[in-house]
C-alpha cells in the first residue's frame, strides 16, 4: 500500500525448499537448531554452499555441545526430498565438507557479558521491519501470494497430487494496485522441476489448476490474468546440480518481497546474538503492532546497532503518510513500549529455542506458527495507551 492513487503493478518472488539457495539456508539453520537444542547459548554463524554432489559447511561456532554436522546436513537434504542424484543431489551419497572455526574472541568480548541484559550487539548493522494493512497477516499481498504458490507446489509434490514434480521450483506473482490497494492478480509465473517425458501442456494445466487456483483467491483472478509455466519448455535438471546454492541469497523473499527497505543482512545460520536476526525479527514485531494498533495503515521500522553496545543507535518509524497520529509520537510510544536491546529481544521472543529450520521456507514473516512470537500483536494495548 504505497501512498499512491495511480494504477501500478508490483511483483514478488518466492522459491521452494528445493531451490539450491534454500537448500543451503535449511542446512545452515538445521545446524543452528542442533547446537541450540544442546546449548541455548551457542554462538553460531553457519554458512553453506551446495553444488553438484557436494555440500560445503563453514563459519564460526563456539559451543560446548558436540554435533554431527554432516549428519544434520544429510537429514536436512533428505527432508527436502533430494534422495536421488538425478533430481539434483542425493543425501546418501553426496560429499559433506565441514570447516568450522570458533567465534572471534574480539567479537565475544562485546557479546558475552556477566549481566546478560547488557549483552552487546553481535555486529554493527541496520535492520528494517515492515507491516501493511493489505492481508490478514499484515504483509504485502504479492509476497503472501507468491509464498502460497510455492508452498502449494511443494505440497502437490509431497502428497503426489502432481506425481511427477521434483523439489526445485519458484514462483512470481504480479498484483495490480489501484488507489494504493490490491485490486487483482495481473500475472503468475511458475517454474516447476519435473520428471523427464512429461509434456509441457500437461505441466502447465496441472500447475494452473492444482497449484495456482488452489491458493490464489478466485476474486483476484480474471480472464486477463496471465499464466507463465516453465516457459523454456523443460525443467528436468534442478537443485544444486543445476545451480550452486548459497546461504543468505534470498533475503528479499525472506522478508517482504521488495516492499520497504532492506539492511542487507541475511537470517539463516545465525544465532540471535547476531542482530541481523534478532533485530530484524524485532523490527517486524514493532511494525506489525503499530499497524495492528491502528496507529498507521503501513509502517516501516529501522533499527541500527553498534557491535558490543546494547542499545540501538537509532530507531526510526516511517508510516509513508498513513499515520493517524504524528510519527514522532509513534516513535515515543515505541521507545516506551519495546526494549530493543539484544538480550531483552531474545528473552521476550524466546529466541534461544531450536525453532529456526522451519523459518527457512515461505518467509520468516506473516506465518501463523506458535513459535514465531515476533508475529504476535501482543503490544497493541500498550501502544494505544502509552
Amino acid at each position: 500500500m504505497y501512498n499512491n492513487s495511480r494504477r501500478y503493478l508490483f511483483t514478488s518472488e518466492s522459491v521452494t525448499e528445493g531451490h539450491p539457495d534454500k537448500v543451503a539456508d535449511k542446512i545452515s539453520d538445521a545446524v543452528l537448531d542442533a547446537f541450540l537444542e544442546k546449548d541455548p547459548e551457542a554462538k553460531v554463524a553457519c554458512e553453506t554452499v551446495v553444488t553438484t554432489g557436494i555440500v560445503f559447511i563453514t563459519g564460526e561456532i563456539t559451543s560446548d555441545a558436540r554435533v554431527d554436522i554432516a549428519k544434520v546436513a544429510r537429514e536436512a537434504i533428505k527432508e527436502i526430498g533430494y534422495d536421488n542424484a538425478e533430481k539434483g543431489i542425493d543425501y546418501k551419497s553426496c560429499g559433506v565438507v565441514v570447516a568450522i572455526d570458533p567465534q572471534s574472541p574480539d567479537i565475544a568480548m562485546g557479546v558475552v557479558k556477566k549481566d546478560k541484559k547488557e549483552q552487546g550487539a553481535g555486529d554493527q548493522g541496520l535492520m528494517f521491519g515492515y507491516a501493511v494493512r493489505e492481508t490478514e497477516q499484515l504483509m504485502p499481498m504479492p509476497i503472501t501470494l507468491a509464498h502460497a504458490v510455492t508452498k502449494r507446489l511443494a505440497e502437490a509434490r509431497k502428497k503426489k497430487i502432481i506425481d511427477y514434480l521434483r523439489p526445485d521450483g519458484k514462483a512470481q506473482v504480479t498484483v495490480e494496485y489501484r488507489g494504493g490497494m490490491p485490486h487483482r492478480v495481473e500475472a503468475v509465473v511458475v517454474a516447476a522441476q519435473h520428471d523427464p517425458d512429461v509434456e509441457h501442456d500437461k505441466i502447465k494445466e496441472d500447475v494452473i489448476e492444482k497449484v495456482v487456483k488452489e491458493v490464489i483467491p478466485e476474486e483476484l483472478l480474471d480472464e486477463k490474468t496471465r499464466y507463465f509455466v516453465n516457459e523454456t519448455g523443460k525443467f528436468v535438471m534442478g537443485g544444486p546440480q543445476a545451480d550452486t546454492g548459497l546461504t543468505g541469497r534470498k533475503i528479499i523473499q525472506d522478508t517482504y518481497g521488495g516492499y520497504g527497505a532492506h539492511g542487507g543482512g541475511a537470517f539463516s545460520g545465525k544465532d540471535p546474538s547476531k542482530v541481523d536476526r534478532s533485530g530484524g525479527y524485532a523490527a517486524r514485531w514493532v511494525a506489525k503492532n503499530i499497524v495492528a494498533a491502528g496507529l498507521a495503515d503501513q509502517c516501516e521500522v529501522q533499527l541500527a546497532y553498534v557491535i558490543g553496545v546494547p542499545e540501538p543507535v537509532s530507531v526510526m518509524v516511517n508510516t509513508l503518510g498513513t499515520n493517524k497520529i504524528p510519527e514522532e509520537e509513534i516513535e515515543r510510544r515505541v521507545m516506551r513500549t519495546f526494549d530493543l536491546r539484544p538480550r531483552p529481544i531474545i528473552e521476550r521472543l524466546k529466541m534461544l529455542r531450536p525453532i529456526y529450520k522451519k523459518t527457512t521456507n515461505y518467509g520468516h514473516f506473516g506465518r501463523e506458527d506458535p513459535d514465531f512470537l515476533w508475529e504476535k500483536t501482543d503490544m497493541v494495548e500498550e501502544l494505544k495507551g502509552s
